[in-house]
């Protein structure tokens, strides 16, 4: 494996598709670790913090893009959930 170069010129580079195999794993994963009562709890914590918030008509720029990453990683942690639900092996 080749040593990155210095400086952030790696930074730079999307990171190596996951295999089908890594993303099924993943998926299953997360459907597991959220599953349950306390999962339930979790998530609902997740969506009352991101996508049931609103920020109001003087949110800075930054806020707004901040509570933006927020919810797509928890769209995305939902996305994930609901994929392992329907992967064969759970």
């Amino acid at each position: 494996m080749p040593k990155p170069e210095p400086g952030w010129g790696w930074f730079a580079l999307p990171p190596p598709p996951p295999d089908e195999a890594d993303r099924h794993a993943v998926a299953r994963a997360f459907t597991r670790a959220f599953a349950g009562p306390d999962g339930a709890v979790a998530l609902d914590h997740l969506k009352a913090l991101t996508l049931d918030r609103c920020l109001g008509a003087d949110a800075s720029e930054a806020q707004l893009r901040c509570l933006e990453g927020q919810r797509q990683l928890v769209a995305h942690i939902l996305n994930l959930i609901e994929r392992g639900r329907h992967e064969p092996g759970l």
